[in-house]
């Protein structure tokens, strides 16, 4: 693999089963660390690149007051998509020996579309096929929600690949398969080849778990104490049966990481794990033998236990539990939604701060 003076599971799991993992941030140590240990691609959004700004300060702090410098009539909006753009650059030149080693089907860094447009199909596919401009490696997130939908399938018809994110549910994962294969076909209609696209939906296991609790704290619920636990595997689990029966070409990523199992029951699938690099050190760290678990079903009564006492289980583990219409306000997506305008709001005020120091505050 990457390296034979290396051991760690996570090398195992890649070398062992078709299951891949990224890094989930762009930070450039520790996309080296991933890769230095089988990782294939590596993830953006907002909230990550305001870490990224924190841990990388002294790279990023000079290049933002240079873009200023040379483009003085740009607004916070346009130096903050300069930012993220180049960020988003500099992972996948990291990641490109990757991406050619693999012939294009792997190697990827995801830049997430601007999440105040995720009203906006337009706006998304139109900021989606600029970023596929920025380097060959670079892959594009859109937002499971009827809009996001729409851009989906509108981008993936001009050329560019996906990652559908914001997606917590079967009928989330399900109809953003749908929506690429639609694009796959206006794509290969215009002509196009489709080998090198390596689409993926990135169901936030993490995520769902975290409103399943919400819900058990405020609705009074009585749930079994391990199964919020296993809510996101559930329905990751089922949506992957149903990718694999009907033969999808976009592969399924896990993302939002809250504990171990979101890594071990996983393992085994032709998917994709996204890691923060804190979890990729403690999961090398275990000493645990990555055997595939994927078709292990999760305890019944657990399941049960869910869809008896949470109607939003239910429409998460539910082929037909919600329409596209719908998505967008589920909980956690709207929750999502919203986390990451904030931290795009945010990095735009960190970009404020460098360009137009605070007087009142003593210079750093």
């Amino acid at each position: 693999m990457t390296s034979t003076l290396i051991d760690s599971p996570l090398l195992r799991m890649v070398d062992a089963t078709p299951t891949d993992f990224w890094n989930d941030s762009c930070a450039v140590t520790e996309l080296a660390y991933a890769v230095e240990r089988g990782g294939t691609g590596a993830t953006s959004n907002p909230a990550i690149a305001v870490e990224v700004m924190k841990k990388e300060k002294d790279h990023w702090v000079p290049r933002v007051r240079e873009m200023a410098a040379a483009n003085p009539t740009w607004s916070e909006v346009e130096l903050t998509w300069a930012l993220i753009e180049k960020m988003g650059a500099r992972g996948a030149g990291i990641l490109a020996p990757v991406f050619e080693r693999e012939g294009g089907h792997k190697g990827r860094l995801s830049l997430q579309t601007n999440p105040a447009n995720y009203r906006d199909p337009l706006r998304m596919a139109d900021q989606a096929v600029h970023f596929s401009t920025l380097a060959p490696n670079i892959q594009v997130k859109f937002p499971c929600t009827a809009a996001g939908l729409q851009a989906v399938e509108e981008a993936t018809a001009r050329g560019v690949v996906a990652n559908i994110t914001v997606v917590f549910t079967v009928p989330q994962a399900i109809a953003a398969a749908e929506a690429v294969e639609r694009g796959l076909a206006r794509f290969e209609v215009a002509g196009g080849d489709t080998s090198r696209f390596s689409p993926v939906c990135s169901i936030m296991v993490g995520r769902l778990d975290d409103w399943m609790k919400v819900l058990i704290d405020r609705d009074d619920i009585a749930l079994h104490p391990d199964a919020a636990n296993w809510a996101g595997i559930a329905v990751f689990k089922r949506s992957y049966a149903i990718y694999q029966e009907r033969g999808y070409r976009t592969r399924l990523l896990a993302a939002a990481y809250r504990h171990r199992l979101h890594w071990t029951e996983l393992v085994g699938g032709d998917v994709v794990l996204t890691m923060p690099y804190s979890w990729q050190v403690r999961f090398n760290k275990s000493g645990i033998d990555p055997v595939s678990r994927i078709d292990v079903p999760v305890d019944p009564h657990l399941v049960d236990d869910l869809e008896r006492r949470i109607p939003d289980f239910v429409r998460a583990y539910e082929p037909d539990g919600m329409t596209p219409e719908e998505f967008s306000s589920f909980g956690a997506t709207a929750r999502t939604l919203r986390g990451f305008v904030s931290s795009y709001h945010d990095l735009q005020g960190v970009v404020r701060d460098i360009v137009l120091p605070n007087p009142d505050l003593k210079p750093a």
